[in-house]
C-alpha cells in the first residue's frame, strides 16, 4: 500500500469528503476482496463515520464492477479494458463480489445512496445471488425509496416466468415494504414522492403490451389514497395503458377508472378527460360533475369572501388541490365579472318590464277612450291645462299643448254652464 503524504493525510483528516476518500482510496484498492473486507473492518473499529464507509464501498464497487458505476461512459471504458475471461468465471466472480458487498454494508439508513443500492440489486438479479442477499437489498432500498430516481427503478426482468420487459413485481414488493414502514421512519413528504415516482413508472411500464391489468392495478393501488396530492400522473399512466392495450373490455376500463379520484385532477387534465374517447361514459360524467362541484364551491367561497362570511357552504366539499394566489385571483376576477353581467342583465330586464307595462297602460287607455266617447265626458278647462276623462273606476289624464277641436254645440253648452257659475258667484 502506498504511503500517504503529509498534504494528503491532512486533507483526509481535516475534511473527509467522499472526493477526498476516493482520491486516497484509488491507490489502496486491491483486487483481493478478503483484504478489502479486513481493511474496512479496521475502519469501522476505529469509529469512522458510516457515510464515509459507505462512500468507500461505493467507490470500490464502481471501480471494479462497471455495472455499479453511475457514470455510463466510465463504466463502458472500464468494461472494454477488462481482461478477457470465460462467461462462467466472470459470472461467478460478480456473484461473489455482490454477495460480499451486501454483507459489509453499514447498517445505518443513509450511509449509502438509494440509487447505488438499486444498481446493486439489478446486478444481483442478473448474476442470480442467493435469496437472502436479495431480500436484504430490497429491505435497504425500501427504507429510502423516496430518494430513488426513475432511471434506476427501470430494472429489467431476468426471470423466465415473467413476460414483461420490466420487473414490475420487484417494484411492487419495494412499494409495499415502503408503505408498511412505521410512520416514524416514513414521513408524509416521502410518501408523496414515492407516489409521484410510482405514477411515472406506471406511465413507462404501461407501454409494454405484455403488462397485465392485474399487475397495473396492483401497483397503482399499492399506495393509500392520501398519498397522491393530484391524480394527473395516474390519469396519464391509465391513458397510456389504454392506448397500448386497445382490446381492453368495458369492465376492465371501469376498473381502471375507479383508481382515479376525479376531484384531484387539474383543470387541464379534466378538459382532456372530458374529451377522451378511451374512458368509460361513467368516468366522463364523474369528471363533469366534479368540475361543476368545484365551480359551485368557488362561487360560494368568493361570494362569502366578498360579503365577509367565513363558511360559504358546508354541504359542498372543498377542492382537493390547493390553488395558488394567482389562480385564486384570476377566478375571483372572473366571478366578479359574471356577477356584474348578471346585475346588468337584471337591470335591463326590469327596464324592459317597465316599458311593457307602460305600453299596456297606453293600450288600455286608448281602447277605453274610444269606448267611452269624447263628447260625453270632456271637461275643457283652458289651453295648456289638463283634460280629465272620468267614468266609472278608470281615470286618465292627458296634457295638450293646444285646444282640442270639439263639436260647436257641445262647446256652447260648456260655455253656458261656466257663465251660470260666474253669475251665481257674483
Amino acid at each position: 500500500m502506498k504511503k500517504l503524504t503529509l498534504s494528503e493525510s491532512a486533507t483526509f483528516t481535516r475534511k473527509p469528503t467522499p472526493f477526498a476518500a476516493e482520491c486516497w482510496f484509488d491507490d489502496a484498492c486491491i483486487l483481493d476482496m478478503d483484504y478489502f473486507v479486513r481493511t474496512l473492518s479496521g475502519f469501522k473499529a476505529k469509529g469512522v463515520r458510516p457515510d464515509l464507509v459507505g462512500s468507500i464501498i461505493t467507490h470500490y464497487a464502481s471501480k471494479w464492477l462497471p455495472e455499479l458505476s453511475s457514470n455510463e461512459v466510465a463504466a463502458a471504458l472500464t468494461a472494454v479494458q477488462e481482461t478477457p475471461e470465460s462467461a462462467t468465471a466472470s459470472w461467478m466472480k460478480k456473484r461473489f463480489f455482490v454477495e460480499t458487498l451486501v454483507g459489509i454494508l453499514p447498517p445505518e439508513k443513509d450511509s449509502i445512496s438509494c440509487n447505488f443500492l438499486l444498481r446493486l440489486l439489478r446486478t444481483a438479479n442478473i448474476v442470480g445471488v442467493e435469496g437472502v442477499y436479495r431480500a436484504e437489498l430490497e429491505k435497504r432500498v425500501s427504507w429510502q425509496l423516496d430518494q430513488a430516481s426513475l432511471k434506476e427503478l427501470m430494472i429489467p426482468s431476468f426471470s423466465h416466468t415473467c413476460e414483461t420487459l420490466l420487473d414490475v413485481e420487484l417494484i411492487l414488493r419495494l412499494v409495499q415494504r415502503f408503505v408498511n414502514l412505521d410512520e416514524a421512519v416514513r414521513s408524509g413528504a416521502a410518501l408523496i414522492k414515492v407516489a409521484k415516482l410510482v405514477d411515472c413508472y406506471l406511465a413507462e411500464a404501461a407501454v409494454d403490451s405484455n403488462l397485465t391489468l392485474s399487475e397495473f392495478v396492483a401497483l397503482a393501488g399499492a399506495l393509500p389514497g392520501h398519498a397522491r396530492a393530484a391524480d394527473d400522473g395516474l390519469y396519464r399512466a391509465i391513458d397510456t395503458y389504454l392506448k397500448a392495450h386497445p382490446g381492453v373490455s368495458k369492465h376492465e376500463r371501469k376498473s381502471l377508472c375507479k383508481l382515479i379520484d376525479w376531484r384531484k385532477l387539474s383543470p387541464e387534465a379534466c378538459l382532456h378527460a372530458a374529451q377522451n374517447e378511451r374512458l368509460s361514459v361513467r368516468a366522463v360524467i364523474q369528471v363533469l360533475l366534479s368540475q361543476k362541484t368545484k365551480l359551485n364551491w368557488h362561487i360560494d367561497w368568493s361570494g362569502s369572501s366578498f360579503s365577509g362570511t367565513r363558511s360559504p357552504n358546508l354541504g359542498v366539499e372543498p377542492p382537493a388541490r390547493c390553488l395558488s394566489r394567482r389562480e385564486m385571483g384570476t377566478q375571483q376576477i372572473e366571478i366578479k365579472k359574471l356577477k356584474d353581467d348578471v346585475l346588468r342583465l337584471q337591470s335591463q330586464c326590469i327596464a324592459m318590464q317597465v316599458q311593457i307595462e307602460r305600453l299596456l297602460e297606453k293600450k288600455r287607455g286608448f281602447f277605453s277612450w274610444k269606448k267611452l266617447g269624447m263628447p260625453s265626458v270632456l271637461k275643457t278647462l283652458s289651453v295648456g291645462k289638463k283634460i280629465e276623462v272620468c267614468e266609472g273606476e278608470d281615470e286618465f289624464e292627458f296634457e295638450f299643448g293646444r285646444q282640442t277641436p270639439v263639436d260647436v254645440k257641445k262647446t256652447k253648452l260648456v260655455r253656458a254652464r261656466t257663465t251660470t257659475k260666474r253669475r251665481n258667484s257674483m
